[in-house]
């Protein structure tokens, strides 16, 4: 996907020198969550959402984790975060391990993690302002106040396709795709380096994805953003990623470039999901593969 390079925003800076290695390393990642029965409540099964994955994401890179509804891939990027506590393994953020930091530590790292979240009108405050939504993080992390904090959102805003008077309103104001926008404008309040994006437009209607991930794109280039984008659409995968791991029950069973997973898949499940890709001619039939233990 090409992109026209634009100028950064006022309060977020450009990519300068950064050290080696992958910004991002996950190892043997489980997060199992307790299945509870009978009067007591007592632990009789665990469910394995996530059962040792294992990746890394290198600076500027887009790695797609793709698979069905269920396979655990949007636990796996709330893991990440640790907006959910992890069962077992490793996350380890520029070498430093996440999962072994304080809460001084941590309030520091989620500076440079972020996530959009797949439901654009779900995750916004709807008693908030849109101004107030985008530099809330600006506040907490005690960045900007007053006039810088307005002039910082209001550039945010712009960079993210809106206008300076969005800051004024609400978000029921706004169409999903516009929501959208204003979740990335808080996602990149805090100059991050890695953005989680969890399903970012399967909400949205195909022409509206487009607008999004043209954004997306944009915004790597400009300021050398690393993704991981979480998604069940093999044909958004395909368009915007650099690396594709493919999730099935809660593992990995195939990983590589882009290319190769699309051109050449090895596992039965990857060419299953292909196969699930809408035909862009209706006169071409594709012949649709199932995978046993799909959820059709």
């Amino acid at each position: 996907m090409t992109s026209a390079h634009q100028n950064p925003s006022p309060g977020i800076e450009s990519p300068g020198h950064v050290p080696d290695g992958p910004l991002l390393e996950v190892e043997g990642l489980k997060t199992h969550f307790p299945v509870r029965r009978g009067l007591l409540q007592r632990v009789v099964d665990h469910v394995r959402a996530v059962d040792g994955v294992s990746f890394d994401i290198q600076r500027g890179e887009t790695l797609g984790l793709v698979g069905e509804s269920g396979c655990g891939k949007t636990t796996v990027g709330r893991t990440i975060l640790r907006l959910i506590e992890a069962t077992a393994g490793s996350v380890r953020y520029e070498g430093d391990s996440v999962f072994d930091m304080g809460a001084a530590d941590m309030r520091s790292i989620r500076r440079k993690m972020q996530i959009i979240f797949q439901d654009p009108a779900g995750s916004l405050n709807p008693r908030m302002r849109v101004g107030r939504i985008v530099g809330e993080p600006l506040e907490v992390h005690g960045i900007a106040r007053g006039d810088e904090l307005r002039e910082r959102v209001e550039a945010l805003l712009e960079r993210c396709g809106l206008w300076k008077q969005a800051a004024d309103r609400y978000p029921h104001e706004f169409s999903g795709g516009q929501r959208q926008r204003i979740g990335i404008a808080r996602a990149l309040a805090l100059e991050p380096k890695l953005i989680v994006c969890d399903e970012p437009t399967s909400a949205l209607d195909v022409s509206i994805q487009s607008q999004i991930l043209n954004l997306l794109a944009d915004l790597q280039e400009d300021y050398g953003l690393s993704y991981l984008f979480i998604s069940h659409d093999m044909a958004v995968i395909h368009h915007v990623c650099d690396r594709i791991a493919v999730m099935l029950d809660g593992k990995i069973v195939e990983e590589g470039g882009r290319d190769e997973i699309i051109e050449q898949p090895s596992h039965e499940y990857t060419r299953a999901l292909l196969s699930a890709v809408p035909e862009a001619d209706p006169r071409r039939k594709k012949k649709r593969l199932v995978y046993e233990g799909m959820r059709m």
